[in-house]
């Protein structure tokens, strides 16, 4: 008697929905959510894609606006585009600040415990990311300031505030900075003698003729007044 049953490829049993399944499920559903658990892992976009991209935008609001009836209004328009970016960075540089205020928070509650030493350390990554947005966001606004001044003739500046950029502050501004403090100090470490006297080291000399004409010299140390 054979008992073996035969093999049926089309037939597949019902499975329980696994664990796997349901992360996939929620990040299908709700998408990624960065910072609540680890920091997001995405890169960045690439700097040629962002110039590449915007030089597309602005040709092609400029081509369709333009020799029309509507390209009086083409200016506000390329104004709000690159306005566009400069809000986003703001918004972002206020998300630093709070994350800033969170860092000396956790620094000061400190107890040694492994909860406040992750949540610093999360705190931390969350800013260097924060950092890196709103560097980009700052490199997106200049390079279509760029383009709009190209298309407009006229500078691109925002309407509050002021226009900003943290990454060349950071790399030329700081060193200027730094140089300039050097150079002070540089300057006033020459005003100042090496190793400052006491009146009592100080001598003063007397010369000292005797009834034969011969002439003695000493030096004599001073006494403080």
């Amino acid at each position: 008697m054979n008992l073996t049953l035969p093999i049926d490829d089309t037939f597949e049993p019902d499975h329980a929905s696994s664990p796997t399944d349901r992360v996939i499920y929620e990040m299908q559903v709700f998408g990624y959510r960065p910072f609540q658990d680890e920091p997001d892992p995405r890169p960045l976009p690439e700097e040629p894609v962002v110039q590449s991209a915007l030089t597309a935008m602005f040709s092609a609001m400029f081509e369709m606006l333009g020799d029309t009836r509507l390209e009086p209004d083409l200016e506000d328009l390329l104004w709000s585009t690159v306005n566009l970016f400069h809000r986003a960075g703001e918004r972002i540089q206020r998300e630093l600040q709070r994350n800033e205020d969170a860092q000396r928070t956790g620094q000061r509650e400190q107890d040694g415990s492994e909860v406040k030493s992750v949540e610093l350390e999360r705190n931390v990554i969350e800013g260097i990311t924060l950092l890196e947005r709103r560097n980009a966001f700052e490199f997106m606004r200049d390079y279509a300031a760029d383009l709009f001044e190209a298309q407009t003739g006229s500078a691109w500046r925002p309407r509050t505030g002021s226009k900003v950029n943290h990454a060349n502050m950071t790399a030329a501004m700081i060193d200027s900075r730094d140089f300039l403090s050097a150079r002070r100090h540089a300057e006033n470490t020459v005003l100042i003698p090496a190793e400052p006297r006491s009146p009592s080291a100080v001598a003063w000399t007397t010369t000292i003729t005797t009834g034969s004409g011969a002439r003695s010299t000493r030096s004599m140390p001073s006494t403080p007044t």
